[in-house]
């Protein structure tokens, strides 16, 4: 015997599908940076993955150890997850992208969009006055500064508005060059030491 459905019932099964489809578009809206006048570490990476433009949240790909990776080198007092991205900046710290449109495959970013991300990257820096810009992925730095592939981890000479450059592995399980949480770990403790010796 079939069960008739009673017109209230449709209704509110309709304002629910709404709902959901009103929480999946916000859930796409742009990932917004993280920035805070003359931060200790500005983090650049080079464009959000759509794990993370689907969750609204910096480095949300659960195979993703940066959250991890901070904690362990010291860099953050507690360890964070994804969703407390905006809590960076209660411990001196910024992020942005280098590029804001979301992709599968940074590969997927035309030549256009990376011109123009550079572009607005310097007047991020130039406007919030980071101590140390330190660049998630050595590809990001080296497309930012037009460098040879030998460049690899760790600090450089350059200066950006009169910022330190500091270069991190990027940190996804698919970074073979890089492969363990150990192997990344040692550029993130050396990121901390690094940031110290400005002190002194």
């Amino acid at each position: 015997m079939l069960r008739q459905r009673t017109p209230g019932v449709k209704r509110k099964i309709e304002r629910e599908d709404d709902e959901d489809a009103d929480i999946g578009f916000r859930c796409m809206t742009t990932l917004r940076d993280i920035l805070k006048p003359r931060p200790r570490i500005l983090f650049v990476g080079i464009n959000p993955s759509l794990r993370s433009e689907q969750m609204g949240h910096h480095f949300a790909s659960p195979g993703n150890p940066f959250w991890r990776l901070l904690h362990a080198a010291q860099l953050v007092p507690e360890e964070l997850k994804c969703e407390d991205d905006a809590r960076l900046v209660e411990f001196d710290l910024a992020m942005t992208n280098l590029c804001a449109r979301a992709t599968r495959a940074a590969a997927e970013l035309s030549t256009a969009e990376m011109i123009a991300g550079q572009r607005m990257l310097a007047r991020k820096i130039r406007r919030v006055r980071p101590r140390v810009v330190a660049f998630v992925g050595v590809s990001i730095y080296r497309r930012f500064f037009a460098a040879a592939q030998g460049e690899g981890a760790g600090p450089k000479d350059e200066r950006i508005f009169g910022a330190r450059v500091f270069v991190l592995p990027n940190p996804s399980g698919l970074n073979a060059s890089f492969p363990g949480f150990k192997d990344k770990l040692i550029w993130f403790e050396r990121l901390r030491k690094f940031v110290e010796s400005l002190d002194d």
